[in-house]
C-alpha cells in the first residue's frame, strides 16, 4: 500500500503542477488528488519540494521516453524527425516540461529546474545528432547546421504549444509543424 500511496502522490503532483504550477499546488490539494493523508505524504517525501522534484523527474523521464520512441526508430533522418513532430500530443494542455519553464518558482530553484534543463538539453542534442545523420547522408541541405536546426525544432514545438493554447485550437501547432517539415524536406523531394 505504501508504494501505491507514493505513486499516487507523484502522479497527483505531476498533474497539479501541469495544471496549476508550483505555487498553485498545495500539499492539501496533492493529498486530496492522491487520496492520501498528510502522514502518508510526509512518510514518503520530506515535503512539497521533494515531492515536486520526484514528479518533475518522472515527467521528464516520460517525455524523453515518448520522444525516443519516435526518434529512435529506423529509417531516414527526416522520417524520424517527422515521426517526432507528428506524434500524438495533447496540444492544448501544452508540454508538461515546457510549461515548467514558465513557472517562476520552478525556475528559481536549481534542484527543481535541473530535470527541466537536462531534458531540453537532451532533446536538442538528440535532434542535432539525427539532423547530423541527415547531413552526413546527403538527405538534408548542407546549408543546415545540426545544432541550430535542432534548436529550431524544439522552439517550433514549444512555440506551437503556446500559440495553440492562445488560440484555443491545435491548428496553430499543426501549422507550425507542417511549415517546419516543409523547410526540412529532403533535398530529393524539392
Amino acid at each position: 500500500m505504501s508504494a501505491n500511496a507514493s505513486e499516487r502522490l507523484i502522479e497527483a503532483t505531476r498533474e497539479l503542477l501541469w495544471e496549476r504550477g508550483y505555487v498553485g499546488t498545495s500539499p492539501k490539494a496533492i493529498q486530496q488528488a492522491a487520496g492520501a493523508g498528510q502522514g502518508s505524504m510526509y512518510h514518503h517525501f520530506a515535503g512539497k519540494p521533494a515531492l515536486a522534484l520526484a514528479a518533475i523527474r518522472r515527467t521528464a523521464q516520460e517525455l524523453r521516453a515518448a520522444a525516443e520512441t519516435a526518434l529512435g526508430g529506423t529509417g531516414p533522418a527526416y522520417a524520424r524527425i517527422e515521426a517526432y513532430l507528428l506524434r500524438e500530443r495533447d496540444v492544448l494542455r501544452g508540454c508538461p516540461v515546457g510549461r515548467l519553464t514558465m513557472d517562476p518558482d520552478v525556475m528559481a530553484d536549481a534542484e527543481l529546474r535541473a530535470p527541466v534543463d537536462e531534458t531540453l538539453d537532451w532533446l536538442r542534442g538528440r535532434l542535432a545528432g539525427i539532423v547530423q545523420e541527415g547531413l552526413d547522408s546527403g538527405e538534408f541541405s548542407p546549408s543546415l547546421d545540426a545544432r541550430e536546426t535542432a534548436a529550431a525544432i524544439v522552439a517550433t514545438i514549444q512555440g506551437g504549444y503556446v500559440l495553440a493554447r492562445a488560440a484555443g485550437s491545435p491548428a496553430a501547432f499543426d501549422t507550425a509543424v507542417r511549415g517546419l517539415l516543409a523547410l526540412l524536406s529532403p533535398r530529393t523531394a524539392r
